[in-house]
């Protein structure tokens, strides 16, 4: 008696078959998750659309400043210049948004091919990627991307840059875990065994497996970079004044903490929500895409 096997549907033509996996159940994301994936379809909106909504964010009034939450004409109050709170959150979220996607998607792609590239190399190939990239684990992320930012000097674009170099060697990481994973199964095998390139080899076979696990990684670090970035702005090496941006926000307003104490808790209150929506959103990511699971087959 015989057994069936279908073809993997990543399989290289002539590579051979992967054996067949029982069907999965359908899955979907948690209530949690669906919040969260709301949550940020809204700031990715706000981002969008928002400042077009709203009057100048730098425009100040002396007479006005440091108006409550509810004022009149200023539902969020008024900073110590007399801006508006309100127009200035708005606007700032294109800039922290900003500086939490850029970084990840340059990290996804280096840090995806870095990983790819080590778990195919041979001994000496891996090492001397992975190795490298240890070197910066020797240091803590945070103080790596000050000194890296301080050293460029202030500016959102260098700041973003700082972000990317610390963010690419954990995602390289995942990508080469999983790709050591996969190297080990038949269906690899037999892609080598059929003469397959390495590189037909890793962009049909291992990319597409790979993705999940990057994807959901990348998305939870999306979060992490906005605070990073804002933390940046705090220490007056991201964004320079008078530009709306949330760290900024909340090195701005310090000052007034004892007099108006919600003009800096605005501006942290919108990065406590956009970092745990992102993280959330990934936790969900990885209950739909099943990789835990996947990673233990």
């Amino acid at each position: 008696m015989t057994a069936t096997i279908e073809a993997s549907p990543n399989a290289v033509p002539g590579s051979g078959a992967a054996p067949t996996t029982a069907p999965r159940r359908r899955r979907r994301m948690t209530v949690s998750a669906r919040i969260a994936a709301g949550v940020v379809a809204l700031i990715v909106l706000v981002a969008i659309v928002g400042p077009l909504l709203v009057g100048d964010p730098n425009a100040g009034d002396a007479a006005r400043r440091l108006l409550p939450a509810g004022s009149a004409g200023h539902i969020l109050g008024t900073d110590g210049q007399g801006r508006d709170v309100f127009a200035r959150l708005i606007d700032g979220t294109r800039l922290s948004l900003l500086a939490g996607l850029v970084p990840v998607l340059f990290a996804a792609v280096v840090g995806t091919t870095l990983g790819v590239t080590a778990g195919l190399s041979g001994k000496w190939g891996h090492r001397a990627i992975m190795r490298t990239l240890d070197v910066f684990y020797a240091f803590p992320a945070v103080l790596l991307a000050i000194a890296i930012a301080a050293a460029l000097g202030s500016g959102i674009s260098n700041s973003i840059i700082a972000l990317a170099v610390i963010l690419v060697p954990p995602v390289a990481r995942v990508a080469e875990t999983e790709t050591r994973r996969l190297a080990d199964l038949d269906y690899m095998d037999a892609a080598r065994a059929s003469g397959a390139s390495r590189l037909a080899i890793a962009t049909r076979q291992v990319l597409p497996n790979v993705a999940p696990p990057v994807v959901v990684y990348c998305t939870a670090l999306i979060g992490l970079s906005i605070v990073y970035a804002a933390g940046l702005s705090f220490l007056g090496l991201g964004v320079s004044p008078p530009t709306a941006e949330w760290g900024l926000m909340v090195s701005d307003h310090t000052q007034y903490i004892y007099t108006a104490p919600f003009l800096a808790a605005i501006p942290a209150l919108a990065i406590l929500v956009a970092s745990v929506a992102f993280n959330v959103l990934g936790d969900g990511l990885r209950d739909l895409l099943d990789v835990r699971s996947e990673a233990r087959a």
